[in-house]
């Protein structure tokens, strides 16, 4: 192993701490996510829910649900700082492995397009929380759809190239 390598592997273990850390703190705030004595969740306040349904829920928040949540978004920016970082280093760690001219490029634009993911996932934060303070969505719901889905599809298709390869190819021969 070389020391890109090596420096690839401390990248995604730190990401993975950072990882592991929030998301545990964001899933224990998740059962403060009632509103009008039902709970919500935030893949359905980022996928799932409709724009009614969206300023329904943020609309009839109490303070105290309002903080959480604000503070479940707060930790996501961190959770960000995990995620995507570590996908860029699992798709490098996974170029290394093999041989294929063309695979090694299809895993350095996932690796690379874990930036333009991450400004997609604050860009959806950031119109939480200006929904949680005025919950009065316009016509970008649609934009904010298609923002969200395309931080999914880019993230998650960067891990599941990545993480195969990974787990089961042996190092590349290299010839020298």
């Amino acid at each position: 192993m070389n020391k890109n390598t090596d420096r690839w592997k401390m990248l995604f273990w730190c990401c993975l701490g950072l990882f592991t850390g929030t998301a545990f703190c964001m899933k224990w705030m998740e059962g403060d996510f009632i509103q009008s004595g039902r709970l919500f969740t935030i893949i359905g306040l980022e996928i799932s829910y409709p724009k009614e349904k969206v300023i329904t829920i943020l609309s009839g928040l109490d303070e105290h649900v309002k903080t959480i949540l604000r503070y479940h978004l707060n930790f996501d920016f961190v959770f960000m700082a995990g995620v995507y970082p570590g996908i860029t280093a699992l798709c490098m760690m996974a170029r290394k492995k093999v041989n294929s001219a063309a695979v090694r490029k299809f895993l350095l634009a996932f690796a690379l397009l874990q930036l333009p993911a991450w400004g997609c996932d604050v860009f959806e934060n950031l119109s939480l929380l200006k929904w949680i303070n005025d919950p009065v969505i316009g016509n970008e719901f649609g934009l904010y759809h298609f923002i969200v889905a395309s931080k999914w599809i880019i993230a998650l298709t960067g891990a599941t190239l990545a993480i195969p390869i990974l787990l089961f190819k042996k190092n590349p021969i290299q010839n020298s």
